[in-house]
């Protein structure tokens, strides 16, 4: 796969960039001019290929304003892209900080039909669900057990699901069935 910008041509860029900030940073406000301009349609397409948004400008603003007041941190042997990305970066790190928060708080009831159309049966067939794992366990683990003594006996499959979770909590066999 071939890039579409070459390593030379990259060089070339980051040389021009460094020196027209160079150039700023000594007074040349022409050459600081020259420099933002450039630097803008770099930071245009790094936050392009990362933001979808019509946001884009808006956050260039900030990047640029950024760049420009941190400029007296930058130190002449970096590179200044690394520099300007790293400041990017944390822009756009701050936008969707900012942008998850808000989202967050202020979900769309445009849609009442989507969000009254389900109700949650998640905990009845959880319910259910256990209680049916609890008749399967219960049924292996008593086999032809009966509850009392007596005319009035009950088989054990027949014990109320209160009943059987009583038996098994006192008994500790559920504890000892699930271990195995």
């Amino acid at each position: 796969m071939q890039r579409t910008t070459s390593h030379e041509a990259l060089k070339a860029r980051e040389a021009h960039l460094q020196q027209l900030l160079l150039l700023g940073l000594d007074g040349d406000d022409e050459a600081y001019r020259r420099f933002l301009t450039l630097l803008g349609a770099h930071l245009r397409s790094f936050l392009r290929r990362r933001l979808q948004s019509p946001e884009v400008e808006d956050l260039l603003q900030e990047a640029l304003l950024a760049v420009h007041n941190a400029r007296h941190t930058y130190r002449r042997e970096q590179p200044v892209t690394a520099w300007v990305q790293a400041i990017a970066r944390y822009k756009l790190m701050d936008h969707f900080r900012a942008h998850a928060r808000h989202d967050a708080l202020n979900d769309s009831l445009s849609d009442q039909a989507e969000l009254l159309a389900d109700e949650d049966h998640q905990a009845q067939q959880a319910q259910r669900d256990l209680a049916r794992l609890l008749g399967h366990v219960w049924r292996a683990w008593c086999g032809g057990r009966v509850k009392g003594r007596g005319k009035g006996h009950q088989r054990a499959d027949t014990f109320s699901l209160a009943e059987r979770i009583e038996i098994f909590y006192n008994s500790n066999s559920l504890f000892y069935l699930l271990k195995s």
